[in-house]
């Protein structure tokens, strides 16, 4: 396989010039390539995610909203 000079920056610029159907098509590619990851690295991507999300509790850059508050809401949009 021939390796490219082109950056992830400038991959993306070129990207975006795509129409958006070539972009619908290309971004369903790329998440149907994440479908056949092994499981250890959809574990790990999982850990990467969780240790965000608890990074961004601790800096308060997020509300947290009970379980049983969204349901109701919820609840209260669909019925």
């Amino acid at each position: 396989m021939e390796e490219s000079s082109m950056g992830l920056h400038e991959f993306e610029y070129e990207v975006l010039t795509l129409s958006s159907s070539e972009r619908a098509q290309l971004a369903h590619t790329l998440l149907m390539s994440l479908d056949n990851l092994p499981d250890e690295e959809v574990e790990r991507l999982w850990l990467e995610e969780a240790i965000r999300r608890d990074d961004e509790l601790d800096a308060d850059l997020t509300t947290v909203i009970p379980a049983d508050e969204v349901f109701k809401r919820l609840k209260g949009k669909f019925h």
